[in-house]
């Protein structure tokens, strides 16, 4: 009785969780998701690449969306979409912490990769994050278009942001889950235009 009792109690739980999540999802922007994609679609169509970062489990989400953009968009007759993930040099980004400062970790590879007129997209669910805030300022001084995906209230990053998605939420996990979601619907935008006349 015991483990049965257990069992609906994990149940009720995840019924719950997950209704609370749909709320959010039913009041996220979609047109700035969608005005988004235009936008990556239009740096691609220039032959710039897109940078992308976060901490935690943002960056998590940062090495996925690279993924998902570098590899799942690939098609044939059409040239690759340039993504980098800040996030995955491990060494690279050690050092500069170690040597610099925690903050430095995006602004630092950002000012030694990136070109004028190319793409970031920062992610930060509190919007403060030190690391994504100088990022973006960097990004600002080079000369790139700035996407974000935030929650709360929107945080710092909010006025640094060309476009800016924020999540009605001031629940981590619901704004991590929408994040996701976010980026899967702009990967499978990008996906169907770059396959448009190809089976997928």
């Amino acid at each position: 009785m015991k483990s049965a009792s257990i069992a609906q109690s994990s149940a009720t739980t995840a019924k719950e969780y997950f209704a609370s999540l749909q709320e959010v999802l039913a009041h996220l922007d979609y047109s700035v998701i969608d005005r988004m994609t235009e936008a990556i679609w239009e740096n691609y169509e220039q032959d710039r690449a897109i940078y992308i970062f976060g901490n935690g489990g943002s960056a998590a989400l940062a090495s996925h969306f690279a993924c998902d953009l570098g590899k799942g968009t690939v098609a044939p007759g059409r040239k690759r979409l340039r993504t980098v993930a800040l996030t995955d040099n491990v060494p690279l980004i050690t050092a500069l912490a170690n040597d610099l400062a925690y903050k430095d970790i995006f602004s630092e590879q950002l000012a030694g990769l990136a070109q004028k007129g190319e793409m970031v997209l920062g992610i930060s669910g509190s919007g403060n994050s030190p690391n994504v805030v100088q990022g973006l300022e960097e990004a600002h001084k080079l000369g790139l278009q700035t996407l974000v995906l935030t929650g709360f209230a929107g945080g710092r990053v909010k006025a640094l942001a060309d476009l800016c998605l924020i999540v009605p939420s001031d629940n981590m996990q619901h704004i991590e889950d929408a994040h996701l979601c976010a980026t899967h619907a702009i990967f499978r935008a990008i996906r169907q235009r770059m396959t448009k006349g190809h089976a997928e």
